[in-house]
């Protein structure tokens, strides 16, 4: 069944994944007028110690990271999370919905910062630590750049800094993919092995997690709703992470990171670049990393075990902290 808010938008509720109770859910809109969907939970258990700010990578959607939230809300914590524009319960931006698009990187951060003015501040209790995955990590890197007050604390799962195997830089895969765009094949939609839909059959061999429960509860709420998927990522997407991720391997970028901040690296990562995370991780000023052993991209979808790690580390880095 379907838990509808009565201000319009609704969280997928099915046995294999199971709603946190005491969710609030909600529409707010950007400055540059696109809608989208949010979810808001008190903390379950414990003193009171703070907001997660929850950001997901490309393609992921709120109802993803519901066994996630519980977990945060059992240390103390509320939970705000949101689905970014052109995905999830958000508004699609072209006529194509199942592609992933946006015109620029710094899109995502008009959305954060939005969220961070409409809800954080006026409905959710400080601190607020911002929690980032993939392409989220980049985005909440970048929003760590631009402004050192709105989080106190910074945890990414897996930071979408590089990609391997490309036969060019970053840069240069930026600069090909926004000739594309410039010469109109911006909406062109830009395929990857990792970018299958999921499903039983997908789980052998997949990229992002070693655990079939969890990655099978991901193809059930896909299948209860099929509007919350997005598939391949367009050329104009491509273009504006692929500057963005430019941006993260200058040399001039760790030091603008002044918040502290902790990147967890998957050391089986065939999604993103975990020599990437390394690096920086080794640059910055106010920011460390970890490499988990046996790990895939999806670090908060994986296995009992490599979960305990993932939340051993936040534990110390920010629970811990928090008190």
């Amino acid at each position: 069944m379907n838990v509808v808010d009565p201000n319009g938008p609704s969280l997928v509720n099915i046995a294999s994944n199971p709603m946190p109770e005491g969710a609030r859910v909600g529409y707010f809109k950007t400055p540059d007028n696109v809608q989208l969907r949010y979810a808001f939970w008190p903390k379950s258990e414990g003193k009171h110690r703070g907001t997660i700010c929850l950001v997901q990578g490309r393609a992921e959607f709120i109802e993803k990271y519901f066994e996630t939230i519980a977990d945060f809300r059992k240390r103390g914590f509320s939970v705000a999370t949101f689905d970014w524009r052109g995905q999830g319960g958000s508004d699609r931006l072209i006529d194509n919905p199942a592609l992933g698009y946006v015109d620029r990187f710094e899109d995502y951060w008009t959305d954060l910062k939005s969220f961070h003015g409409h809800i954080l501040l006026p409905e959710c209790p400080p601190p607020y630590y911002l929690v980032g995955h993939s392409m989220g990590g980049l985005a909440s890197l970048m929003a760590g750049a631009r402004d050192r007050l709105m989080f106190d604390r910074i945890f990414l799962s897996a930071p979408m800094l590089a990609l391997d195997g490309l036969p060019l830089s970053m840069a240069g895969m930026a600069r090909v993919a926004e000739v594309l765009s410039f010469v109109g094949l911006g909406r062109m939609p830009v395929s990857r092995k990792a970018d299958k839909p999921a499903s039983e059959a997908t789980f052998p061999n997949n990229p992002l997690t070693g655990d079939m429960l969890r990655y099978l509860r991901m193809v059930d709420v896909l299948n209860a709703r099929p509007m919350l998927e997005i598939g391949a990522p367009t050329v104009r997407w491509a273009a504006s992470a692929f500057g963005a991720m430019t941006v993260a391997g200058g040399d001039s970028f760790p030091a603008s990171v002044r918040i502290p901040l902790l990147m967890l690296g998957a050391a089986r990562d065939a999604v993103v670049s975990t020599n990437a995370i390394e690096q920086l991780g080794l640059r910055m000023r106010t920011g460390r990393h970890m490499v988990i052993p046996g790990a895939r991209h999806e670090l908060f979808m994986e296995s009992d075990a490599i979960r305990g790690q993932v939340f051993a580390a936040f534990d110390a880095f920010i629970t811990e902290q928090s008190g």
